[in-house]
């Protein structure tokens, strides 16, 4: 067999492979949403749960993960930057470099759950934050900083020297380079990243079971004190949100349409976590003809 016909055989199955791939994912895709849009509607968006009577719905929870997803930002997004610009502009190779990348590869392989036994251990018990937001979502932030703070690195290599040297030339100092033309050039790559790991944040369960908690108490919405438990904007409540609602409803099995419940919140989910998807790559594209002038 000839090289020609060796390639086109090799490029056959690479494409084979790639059709699969995309088969599986469309029909998951579109068994969870045939099966679980059906039972969506605004009473089931907006409603409270129930765990005795069919009818619920996951307002709260959808709530509370969106409130969680921000709370997580807030932290994670600071840390990841600071971490990322000083890894890609400032660390020396070395021992000490070389030992903040190994902890970041072994905090990037940890399993959700290893980390949610974690966030129970210090943030529960040890900082006595007990189940609440807070708890959720710094286990979150150390679940995605690895991740984020990787995004950012990249992202900041990525910018070619000439920009720096083009800053450094212009009387600028290193800091006042790195703020004002560096970032600004990778920034399509890193919010594009933060998006990502917001679909990450949103759809996690096994980190939030043990520390966020698995129920999801009355809010007063007329009570804004953020220290106050049945505050909808208080981080020391506990919060079950939507992907551990959905672990509730499987595992406990006591709703009568338990299963309708569930198949309508994975729906629900997964649109979520597609529009993450979808407008991380819509934003970073605009983001990236804003600053670079393309089309």
């Amino acid at each position: 067999m000839n090289a020609k016909k060796m390639d086109k055989l090799a490029t056959g199955v690479l494409y084979t492979i790639a059709a699969i791939i995309v088969a599986i994912l469309a029909s998951l895709i579109l068994f969870i949403l045939v099966r679980g849009l059906p039972h969506v509607s605004w009473s089931f968006l907006t409603g409270k749960s129930s765990s005795y009577e069919a009818g619920g719905g996951i307002g709260i929870q959808l709530y509370n993960s969106l409130f969680l997803l921000v709370t997580t930002l807030i932290i994670s997004v600071p840390l990841s930057m600071g971490a990322g610009i000083y890894l890609a502009e400032y660390a020396k190779k070395g021992r000490l470099t070389n030992f903040i990348r190994t902890c970041i590869e072994i905090l990037s392989s940890l399993p959700s759950v290893v980390v949610g036994l974690f966030g129970y251990l210090i943030f529960v018990v040890q900082f006595e934050y007990g189940f609440s937001i807070i708890s959720g979502a710094l286990a979150l932030t150390v679940f995605n900083l690895p991740q984020m703070t990787r995004t950012v690195e990249d992202s900041l290599r990525t910018v070619h020297h000439t920009q720096r040297e083009a800053g450094l030339a212009l009387g600028l100092s290193r800091w006042e380079t790195v703020l004002h033309v560096v970032v600004p050039e990778a920034l399509p790559g890193i919010v594009t990243g933060i998006v990502l790991a917001s679909g990450r944040i949103f759809g996690e369960a096994a980190a939030l079971i043990y520390t966020a908690g698995q129920s999801a108490p009355a809010l007063d919405w007329s009570n804004w004190n953020p220290l106050s438990v049945t505050s909808p904007i208080s981080p020391f409540r506990q919060s079950e949100t939507l992907a551990v609602h959905i672990w509730k409803v499987n595992s406990e099995g006591t709703i009568p349409d338990g299963t309708l419940v569930s198949a309508g919140s994975a729906a629900v989910l997964l649109i979520f976590i597609l529009i993450f998807n979808l407008s991380a790559r819509f934003i970073g594209k605009k983001l990236h003809e804003k600053l670079t002038s393309a089309t």
